[in-house]
């Protein structure tokens, strides 16, 4: 009986690592956050500008930082609430011709908040009661979660009118990110709370408790009756819009967990500047948001961790004067061909390098440790040059697309 031959093994299609270019196809909302002061702006910027060139999609850059950096390095004379086309122009500039279409914004607090009374007012009368409000035209702009609210509602417009294949969020620094995140609940929280019901109850009624009666006295001698009373028929116009607020809260909550979101960490391999990374990441993980990247910028370039590089730089630094006088006659006279002064050039040089190594190994060890693992784990090393233009954007989105 002739033996049966051996199956095949089936073979195992290796699935390739995911990159920022795979993450950035399957979304349509991605938010990027970290410290203050390591690229989160022009990484933010970067990965749509990318994602328009290579996927042909019509992408959107929103930024809710109040720094303008970005309008400069798109070469936008001035963004605002409206969105803007980056021009062909500026991509052929660049050297690069996209398949996509990339605008950009910059969230206009005031005119956000406008727009959302308008929308959300029962009837015309609150509408105009509301914007002529002294206290609402003073600090609509300023008072506490108004701009991190705003950015979010900004967003869930945008997304809603589903005018963009990707939208790419800018946000404050860290701490402020966390704000931007629990501004909806945080402001209906706010309009249902027993501080406001105590500043409106003596203007909804004329029956107060002798109890809290010397607290609005106290309230009128210091603030003033006028004062009191524009709060209290703010808040009283506000809290007609309150289940609005707590629909839309639910549903910028939906938004942010859904599976089309992702959120993009930045930071560098300095210790203050990753702690906060790090904390940001695993507040992300305990809401169940996706952490879809952490982008590290300013990265020691790979060629420092090598012992061969090590090996050179010790020698150098053990031959100094023996390389020095081989030199000295290539260099001229006088202080230029000086051997004492060249072995000092190359012993400085070579510490340097050795000690730029030590920093370097540290940072590959601190990328390996990371406290949470993101889908993607993306490297910028330093750049010659600031970012100030279109062709630095590219040469930032080429480093962390893959």
């Amino acid at each position: 009986m002739a033996s049966r031959a051996p199956k095949d093994k089936a073979k195992v299609t290796p699935v390739p690592a995911p990159t920022m270019d795979s993450l950035l196809a399957t979304k349509e909302i991605v938010v990027a956050c970290g410290p203050g002061g390591v690229g989160k702006t022009t990484t933010a910027a970067a990965s749509a500008l990318m994602a328009a060139v290579n996927h042909g999609s019509k992408v959107l850059v929103l930024t809710v930082d109040p720094a303008k950096r970005l309008a400069t390095a798109l070469g936008l004379d001035g963004i605002g609430n409206t969105e803007h086309r980056v021009p062909d122009s500026a991509f052929e500039a660049a050297g690069v011709k996209p398949r996509g279409e990339l605008w950009a914004a910059m969230l206009d607090t005031k005119e956000s908040w406008d727009s959302l009374i308008a929308h959300h007012a029962p009837d015309e009368q609150t509408r105009d009661e509301i914007l002529a409000n002294p206290l609402y035209q003073n600090i609509s702009g300023r008072f506490i979660q108004s701009h991190d609210y705003i950015a979010m509602e900004r967003l869930y417009e945008i997304h809603s009118t589903a005018e963009y294949d990707l939208i790419v969020v800018d946000t404050p620094p860290t701490r402020n990110a966390l704000d931007f995140l629990d501004a909806p609940e945080r402001l209906a929280d706010f309009f249902s709370s027993r501080l406001l019901r105590w500043l409106i109850v003596p203007y909804r009624s004329k029956l107060v408790n002798v109890a809290t009666k010397p607290f609005y006295q106290i309230s009128d001698r210091i603030l003033g009756t006028e004062f009191m009373s524009d709060i209290s028929e703010f808040f009283i116009l506000f809290q007609t819009m309150y289940d609005g607020f707590v629909e839309r809260s639910q549903a910028v909550g939906r938004l942010l967990s859904d599976r089309r979101t992702t959120f993009v960490v930045v930071s560098t391999l300095e210790a203050t500047p990753l702690r906060e990374a790090e904390f940001f990441a695993e507040q992300l993980t305990e809401r169940k948001l996706h952490l879809g990247a952490i982008v590290l910028n300013k990265v020691l370039p790979d060629y420092l961790q090598g012992r061969a590089g090590a090996k050179v730089a010790e020698a150098m630094k053990d031959r100094a004067e023996d390389l020095a006088a081989e030199l000295a006659p290539t260099l001229g006279t006088g202080a230029l061909g000086d051997p004492a002064q060249i072995a000092r050039v190359l012993t400085e040089v070579a510490e340097s390098y050795l000690n730029f190594q030590v920093v370097a190994l540290r940072e590959m060890e601190e990328r390996a440790t990371l406290a949470v693992a993101p889908d993607v784990l993306a490297t910028v090393p330093f750049f010659d040059t600031d970012i100030y233009d279109l062709s630095g954007l590219l040469r930032l989105g080429e480093q962390i697309w893959g």
